[in-house]
């Protein structure tokens, strides 16, 4: 059954993956006029504001909390163990192919972001929405819509939780021994508790522990990184190389290159996969661009800062050409040798963090998605204890080849049928980043959006009075 699976998933991402991810990057790019560059200062200026809103205490889901949950899903254990799983299968070139594909990645998470915040629903304290919502609102396929969110409650709620739970239960016995049954345990317990707290519950959270590990692991990584600053050029050189296939050195071919780092990257940052659009719905904002700006901006802090982290301190220490090192496992031992014994230790604790944060974030994209199957509460109970519970046990027991390969064909079906979606109603969003720019040039500080000033969609909008 591995096998099967494997050479399935060799043919969707060498022959229709990269090639629409790329391509639809690029169109993005191109149409939005690089709004992943020209619009950075923009980026950054809503996300800090968003943070002041957030500490001031507001009942509603404020952008930094929805780009805290996204965050949390991003950065966990594509940024540690896929990684260094993409190193040593695709060699130092996959690095630069997870550049390319952040860069242009970038401006499709602007366009499904901003999509999911203009066709969002009203839902208690926040709001609901996502792929599965623009695509019954926008292109009227209900058949489409429900086989998205099926497809990301399998990929989310469940595959990729166990994927996240089996990197813990990995470095917890690579760091102290822990019995994987028993740390599975502990992890199901907790995630339980938060997710039957809904998404306030796990919105809270989420703003506390992503800044907290992603500070910590950047400001170790800039330790390790300065300490070998001598090393800085030859690992860049060597990326760059290995990219084009001047001196293949681990992965032995430009395609192994190219397919692993599009792959692992596409599975740290998310970016077309259809996940971030979930939680970009729950905020309150006065015009969806604004949540499609700093969405873009989660696919910089992702890949460029915590997988170019990551990717360093494994080039700089050399033992990603040893066969026998893969994954967390990998990861730790490169810090080992550079920090010493503490380096296992401090990874187990990070990936704790990153991966438990991606599990409950995960789990909200699921909840989403079988929301707008069914209203049905036995339903979503269900759902809850087998996304917390039993795939998170599931991930611990399981082993690493098989997860990864489960995870890799949901994500490959996920993807191809957000991609579709977003290509049709992406003239959408580009008339939406018009308007804002035309009211921030005329002084308007923070443009308001309408939906009266979309009048084909008017009736389809529920939000935007």
């Amino acid at each position: 059954m591995n096998d099967i699976i494997t050479q399935l998933n060799d043919v969707l991402w060498s022959y229709v993956l990269i090639v629409a991810l790329v391509g639809c990057g690029i169109w993005f790019t191109c149409r939005t006029r690089f709004v992943q560059f020209r619009m950075v200062g923009e980026m950054l200026r809503l996300l800090t504001e968003s943070a002041v809103d957030t500490v001031k205490g507001t009942k509603h889901i404020s952008s930094f909390q929805a780009f805290a949950v996204s965050v949390a899903t991003r950065v966990g254990t594509g940024n540690l163990a896929g990684v260094a799983t993409a190193i040593a299968i695709g060699g130092p070139g996959a690095v630069f192919w997870m550049w390319l594909i952040a860069l242009i990645g970038s401006a499709t998470a602007f366009v499904e972001s901003t999509l999911a915040q203009l066709f969002k629903k009203k839902h208690r304290d926040s709001f609901i929405g996502g792929p599965a919502y623009y695509i019954q609102q926008g292109l009227h396929k209900r058949w489409m819509a429900v086989l998205f969110a099926i497809l990301i409650t399998l990929q989310f709620g469940l595959s990729n939780n166990s994927i996240q739970a089996n990197t813990i239960c990995g470095a917890m016995q690579e760091a102290f021994g822990f019995s994987p049954f028993w740390v599975g345990i502990a992890l199901a317990s907790m995630a339980l508790f938060i997710v039957f707290g809904g998404i306030q519950r796990i919105a809270h959270v989420s703003a506390v522990l992503v800044p907290l590990m992603a500070v910590g692991y950047l400001v170790l990584a800039i330790v390790v990184i300065v300490s070998n600053i001598e090393h800085v050029p030859h690992v860049l050189k060597v990326i760059v190389e290995d990219a084009f296939g001047f001196g293949q050195v681990a992965g032995g071919s430009i395609g192994a290159a190219m397919m692993n780092g599009i792959k692992r990257g596409l599975f740290s940052n998310e970016a077309g996969e259809g996940s971030a659009p979930n939680v970009a719905a729950t905020a309150s904002t006065t015009h969806p661009v604004k949540q499609g700006l700093i969405q873009a901006l989660g696919v910089f802090t992702d890949t460029l800062l915590v997988c170019s982290c990551t990717a360093f301190i494994i080039l700089i220490s050399g033992l990603y050409q040893h066969p026998e090192l893969n994954g967390i496992a990998l990861t730790q031992q490169a810090l080992q040798s550079e920090i010493g014994s503490a380096g296992p230790v401090f990874i187990a604790i990070a990936i704790f963090l990153f991966a438990f944060s991606s599990i409950i974030g995960n789990y909200y994209y699921g909840e989403a998605n079988i929301r707008f199957i069914t209203p049905n509460q036995k339903v979503m109970t269900v759902y809850r204890i087998c996304s917390a519970g039993v795939m998170v046990m599931f991930g611990a027991l399981a082993s690493f080849e098989l997860a990864w390969n489960i995870v890799d064909l949901f994500m490959a079906f996920l993807t191809a049928c957000n991609l579709i979606a977003i290509m049709l109603l992406g003239r959408y969003a580009f008339r939406l980043l018009d308007d804002y720019r035309k009211q921030k040039k005329q002084g308007i500080k923070e443009p308001v959006f309408h939906r009266s000033q979309l009048p084909e969609l008017e009736n389809e909008l529920e939000c935007w009075e």
